[in-house]
């Protein structure tokens, strides 16, 4: 009887719903899209991939969640990099956030991990991120990194989505990966606990738009593939939204009375589920009230 109890209990229990982590990514697809002939973004859960694969092997620009990395690992296997070694030697991470480092514990067993000097001294110091998840390599301004035959110049540019963002330009291949320097055709979030600020967003926005030419492919921290043009549209929001609540705050006007008067009919198809107008509005109020 015990026996048959134990039996019982064991298919309750493997009958039981994937952890609702695990729930959360068991059905995320990887999709991966040709940009050039060494250079792809793939799509997933969280900020999207840059990926230049070829006879020097994989590079990876961030990489989503934890959950995510089989999967990430089984899509950069179609890639031709693969040949030489299926697993990234390289590993750029644009910040700190948890959507864009996550598999950094599992591709850096395998590759080095690069990014800002305040991506590592934010992870480092967050109580979560395991050891063989930290950057190896940090710098400040950039680095230039050589690979599959043409130069990637990874750019800092200030303080901005958060104090260590950094984007990446493939010279050749005219491709250009923002980090969350660009959420396409939506409101962003600006990280002002992690060192972010609202004017050098738009600043460093304004600053790649200089780097980056109208046949160039962009891709956004989030979002679907972009191009100059797109870049700009969100530069204009950015400067509407700013000049906006500069002058709301200088009237006295209160958050609760920039969120009921809202951006306009113009920005209203860019809320989204995680920023809405209501929420960008308060990040705008928030920081330019305390600079005012």
């Amino acid at each position: 009887m015990k026996a048959k109890h134990a039996t019982l209990l064991l298919s309750l229990l493997l009958s039981l719903p994937l952890t609702a982590e695990e729930d959360r990514f068991a059905k995320v697809e990887i999709t991966p899209t040709q940009l050039a002939p060494s250079v792809w973004l793939l799509e997933g859960a969280g900020g999207n991939i840059g990926v230049s694969s070829g006879d020097d092997g994989i590079l990876i620009i961030d990489d989503q969640f934890a959950p995510l990395a089989d999967k990430i690992a089984a899509a950069l296997k179609a890639t031709p990099g693969a040949q030489k070694s299926a697993m990234p030697r390289f590993i750029i991470n644009t910040h700190y956030h948890g959507d864009h480092t996550g598999g950094n514990d599992h591709f850096g067993k395998h590759g080095t991990i690069l990014a800002h000097d305040n991506v590592l001294k934010r992870l480092a110091t967050d109580g979560k991120t395991p050891e063989g998840a930290l950057p190896v390599v940090t710098f400040d301004a950039g680095i230039n990194i050589r690979f599959n035959g043409e130069t990637l110049k990874v750019m800092h540019l200030g303080p901005g989505h958060t104090d260590g963002d950094s984007l990446v330009i493939f010279e050749r291949s005219g491709v250009v990966h923002m980090g969350d320097l660009f959420f396409k055709d939506r409101f962003p979030y600006i990280d002002l606990d992690g060192g972010g600020s609202v004017i050098g967003y738009r600043d460093n926005v304004e600053r790649a738009l200089s780097l980056i030419s109208y046949d160039d492919k962009v891709i956004p921290g989030h979002g679907s593939l972009a191009n100059r043009a797109d870049l700009l549209k969100f530069k204009q929001m950015l400067d509407d939204s700013i000049t906006w609540a500069k002058a709301a705050i200088a009237s006295g006007k209160s958050l609760e009375q920039m969120q009921a008067e809202g951006l306009g009919e113009k920005y209203q198809s860019w809320s989204w589920n995680f920023i809405d107008e209501k929420k960008w509005i308060a990040i705008l109020h928030r920081d330019l009230s305390a600079k005012s």
